[in-house]
């Protein structure tokens, strides 16, 4: 029985990806900052462990409490909509750290066992804001280009050591609460200069018959783990999909 770890299950695409897995036979590893195992299904299968990505001593003792894997998903992940003149520094540091530097951070930690055993997979959630610009998603956007350009040349690197390297991008999804959590994160609010801008973005958020559900999204993150010849780059929700088209 193969084993992957998921990092940001406390809810969303990470939740919903860690059930699948589970149902379809795999032991889950599901981490997130405060674990709360009551949200998934009693198993002998699943472990739920303490992770935050930005922390060094964290991902430590989750690679040694985890012990060997078979694929990582980095799902951890914080969402930002603001206009960047109002955006503090340290609040786009912050995105990046857990963003960005989280998923390289993990990794780091679990590609040395991927080497020494030619085989394993690693999956990186980004974002659909990667294929087509948007307003008030300056920061955002660029934690997860970033990621996108790691995981293209990341893929290079290992594919001589039989490891993969795969890419789903999903689009936005109502049914999460990842968009009404970046909002919180606009801590000094929007500069009277761009109010009246940014109230028309967030009047026209929405307004779009094309969107992600959690199950485009973890369809994307099976196949990426599970099928040798998926592609690198996989949009996933109707919305992303056509947003990968227009390029």
């Amino acid at each position: 029985m193969k084993t992957i770890l998921i990092t940001g299950c406390s809810s969303g695409f990470g939740l919903e990806t860690a059930r699948v897995f589970l149902d379809r036979g795999w032991k889950v590893i599901a981490t997130m900052r405060s674990p709360h195992a009551d949200i998934l299904p009693a198993s002998d299968h699943l472990r739920v462990l303490p992770l935050d990505v930005t922390e060094a001593g964290s991902i430590r003792g989750l690679i040694e409490a985890a012990g060997p894997i078979d694929a990582l998903v980095n799902n951890a992940g914080i969402g930002l909509m603001s206009v960047l003149e109002g955006t503090p520094m340290q609040t786009t540091r912050d995105l990046f750290e857990t963003n960005t530097f989280g998923t390289i951070a993990m990794t780091q930690a679990v590609v040395p066992q991927f080497r020494e055993r030619q085989d394993g997979v690693i999956v990186n959630v980004s974002s659909s804001t990667t294929l087509k610009p948007l307003p008030l998603l300056s920061a955002y956007t660029a934690s997860k280009a970033a990621v996108n350009a790691f995981t293209e040349s990341l893929a290079l690197e290992l594919e001589p050591f039989n490891v993969r390297v795969r890419l789903v991008i999903p689009g936005a999804a109502p049914e999460t609460a990842f968009s009404r959590n970046a909002q919180t994160r606009m801590r000094d609010g929007i500069p009277a200069a761009y109010a009246e801008f940014a109230q028309g973005v967030f009047a026209r958020r929405g307004q779009s018959s094309l969107v992600t559900h959690a199950r485009d999204v973890t369809d994307a993150v099976w196949r990426a783990v599970t099928d040798p010849a998926s592609p690198l780059r996989m949009p996933a929700g109707a919305d992303a999909v056509a947003a990968a088209g227009a390029r």
